[in-house]
């Protein structure tokens, strides 16, 4: 591919799961500041496409904020206002509202769910794999971290599907088979206050305005009860808006990521068959697997940040003002950190990914969660499964945002 035919504005650009990945090598290669032109759907953005680049822009929120927002839409500032959520959020103020739920996420406290995520794979798989041949993504890799969310929220587990529904909406408002209404139609202009500019924001905000009228002022320990009955540190309360924004936060990270995580992974195990064979003689290998699994799925693209004033990077002037993009997945691809980046490993040395990012005050506050749902997941299915196959191509999701699987059809052999 020449650097003149790449195009990372396109989402169509990302259906195939080869196109991405030979853009961001010409990138880091040619042109690792680059400046991408959108069109009529935006003003243009710098491309940061190497990993030691990503987690500079990612560390530096005094040059590089979030506060303009972290995906490539523009709002102006009212709209910054109404839609300010946790990952909008940079300076004190984000370090109160992170620590009224990160005590919830420290791998400590995320220990305490390994029986019941067992108890859960178990049924999961029970039920999928007596099919013999169904869609992992639908069955296995959708399902299973919901209902995780499902018991931090402590909602019933007939609501699991309206999660997922409403993750799907929203996160996949570039995507025909999800969006309610297409992030850059002409419709979408009347949904411009409202995350992702999706519709079904406004279900999530009642829902979970209903979960707070519920549980304010009892002693509940779930994530909603913590976010309705705990005063920020700063002394400054959650007003309704920004406890609607976390709860929509929590809803759609809690879910779509590790579930994207988990069905690349999958499909990963499929293609290099040898390697899951090792994981099954070898159990022990299962915590170095789960890095290599979150390196090779990249369930996040990019986020992007704003530049608070005129900087230069690798000879290239960024002013105050430009959207500035990191690819994490192309970070995780970068021949100078990884050696053979394209091949999976699951023994991969010193694997120093950058999914969850790196050092930075936005660090993914669900990472140990994730990394306990991986583990568990592989830990429960590969003993029970002699072979897997696709049963059919898999289907991503139109997005240049997340990396998603949207159906893997496969047929299964059990051991």
């Amino acid at each position: 591919m020449r650097l003149d035919e790449v195009d990372l504005a396109d989402n169509d650009r990302f259906l195939d799961g080869e196109t991405p990945w030979r853009m961001f090598d010409v990138l880091r290669a040619e042109a690792p500041v680059h400046w991408q032109d959108e069109g009529e759907y935006g003003s243009g953005f710098w491309s940061v496409t190497r990993h030691a680049d990503v987690v500079a822009v990612d560390r530096d929120t005094a040059t590089f904020t979030s506060t303009k927002f972290t995906n490539l839409e523009e709002v102006d500032d009212r709209q910054a206002t109404i839609r300010r959520s946790l990952m909008e959020t940079d300076g004190p103020r984000h370090s109160v509202l992170r620590r009224i739920l990160q005590r919830q996420f420290t791998p400590r406290a995320i220990a305490g769910y390994e029986v019941f995520l067992r108890g859960l794979t178990a049924r999961t798989l029970d039920a999928a794999l007596a099919k013999g041949t169904f869609d992992f993504v639908r069955e296995i890799a959708a399902d299973f971290p919901i209902n995780v969310l499902a018991r931090m929220l402590d909602v019933p587990d007939d609501d699991t599907q309206r999660l997922i529904d409403w993750g799907n909406r929203i996160i996949g408002n570039t995507d025909l088979d999800y969006a309610d209404v297409l992030l850059h139609s002409q419709e979408s202009e009347k949904y411009r206050d409202l995350p992702f500019r999706s519709p079904a924001s406004l279900e999530v905000f009642e829902y979970g305005r209903e979960l707070a009228r519920q549980r304010r002022g009892g002693d509940g320990t779930d994530l909603v009860s913590r976010l309705v009955n705990e005063s920020p540190a700063d002394g400054v309360p959650l007003s309704e808006r920004d406890f609607d924004n976390y709860f929509l936060l929590l809803v759609v990270a809690g879910n779509e990521t590790t579930r994207h995580a988990i069905s690349h992974s999958m499909l990963a195990l499929i293609d290099n068959p040898d390697e899951a064979d090792r994981l099954r003689r070898d159990p022990s290998l299962m915590p170095g697997a789960v890095e290599e699994f979150l390196r090779w799925s990249s369930p996040v693209y990019h986020f992007r940040r704003t530049a608070t004033r005129e900087v230069e990077m690798h000879g290239t002037r960024i002013r105050e003002g430009d959207k500035v993009v990191m690819w994490f997945a192309s970070g995780n691809r970068d021949e100078r950190v990884f050696d053979d980046p394209y091949r999976f490993d699951i023994t991969r040395p010193g694997n120093d990914h950058i999914t969850f990012g790196k050092g930075s005050p936005h660090f993914c506050l669900g990472s140990a969660l994730a990394r306990l749902e991986m583990r568990v997941m592989f830990e429960e299915l590969l003993p029970r499964v002699s072979d897997i196959r696709l049963a059919g191509e898999p289907r991503r999701v139109r997005s240049n945002f997340v990396n998603g699987i949207k159906d893997l059809p496969v047929t299964v052999t059990l051991a």
